[in-house]
């Protein structure tokens, strides 16, 4: 069995802001916006989409094969993926390009302003999937390449890999026609409730013929916790999943992605939707707890123990 995490592997730069955005852009100006924010702490991290559920995944003992392109600087991740246990089978390296940069500003309300520098991620991973296991492999296509995410279902579906797809940040770059061609025949989709309003309006479909499409749909809704939405067992079924409690609130960061590692452990555990969706809540209380996406940490006794805070049992045996 194999996780194949196709995203993006980048540097972050993390900084924040003390004060609040809302005050510093006049609503009558937003047409010749020019504004300017003073830094109070800037830290730089291991990041990107890929990297971050790769993270997570290591913790809950996972080893995914991740599926990227990364630069000349690459160095210094490419020696923490081997001492957390995880290959760099998947990841092409560019002679030519950086590695991708993200460039995030948190204001004190966890509001977010955010600059990307694709570098590497210009190139597509181009992996041949020289193992794949129809029967028990999952794929998850989160952003990164473009041509990646555009090509990869198609290919997946080929070879009867079930995946999930996780458009993110690269929805406003990806066609209606590329959407709905990486949706159709998805084994999950799934987003925030900006990005499902986002996807609904650039498909023209509605989340109704978007069911239709892929029968379970996952929607992230940050500290009011998930909502799964699913066809995939008969008649529709939604589930109101509420957020874990963190200890405190230091950073938003990087949470979705912790909430799809800990999804992605539930499916490949097999667990139901709605169980996996519960993981996805807790692994995420943790990641906020910490200045950037890669800096939480936690062993079984305690992401059990939180879990059953919330939920009342643990899944996983």
């Amino acid at each position: 069995m194999a996780i194949y995490l196709s995203g993006s592997l980048a540097f972050d730069r993390i900084m924040t802001f003390p004060g609040k955005f809302s005050d510093h852009i006049l609503p009558e100006k937003i047409h010749v916006l020019n504004v300017s924010f003073m830094i109070e702490t800037l830290v730089e991290q291991r990041g990107g989409t890929a990297g971050n559920i790769a993270y997570s995944l290591a913790l809950l003992g996972e080893k995914p094969v991740i599926l990227g392109s990364v630069g000349t600087d690459f160095a210094p991740y490419g020696e923490y993926l081997a001492e957390a246990g995880l290959s760099e089978e998947g990841i092409r390296r560019s002679s030519e390009q950086l590695t991708a940069g993200a460039y995030i500003t948190t204001d004190q309300m966890n509001n977010q302003i955010t600059g990307f520098n694709p570098g590497a991620m210009r190139e597509p991973c181009g992996y041949g999937f020289p193992h794949a296991d129809p029967l028990n492999d999952l794929a998850v296509i989160s952003p990164g390449n473009v041509e990646d995410m555009a090509t990869l279902p198609a290919r997946l579906r080929a070879l009867g890999v079930r995946y999930v797809f996780d458009p993110g940040q690269q929805l406003p770059v990806l066609s209606a026609e590329q959407l709905l061609g990486a949706i159709t025949g998805a084994y999950m989709l799934v987003t925030n409730d900006y990005e499902l309003a986002l996807l609904i309006k650039s498909t023209g479909h509605t989340k109704a013929r978007l069911l239709e499409l892929c029968p379970t749909i996952i929607t992230t809704l940050s500290e009011n916790g998930s909502r799964v939405e699913t066809v995939r067992s008969g008649p529709a079924e939604v589930f109101e999943i509420p957020a874990v409690p963190p200890a405190t609130v230091l950073d938003p960061t990087g949470a979705g992605d912790a909430y799809r590692a800990g999804l992605i452990k539930g499916l490949v555990s097999g667990l139901p939707v709605a169980e996996s969706a519960r993981l996805g809540a807790t692994c995420a209380s943790f990641c906020v707890e910490c200045t950037g996406t890669q800096r939480h940490t936690f062993d079984r006794d305690a992401f059990r123990k939180r879990h059953m805070g919330t939920f009342g049992a643990f899944p996983l045996s």
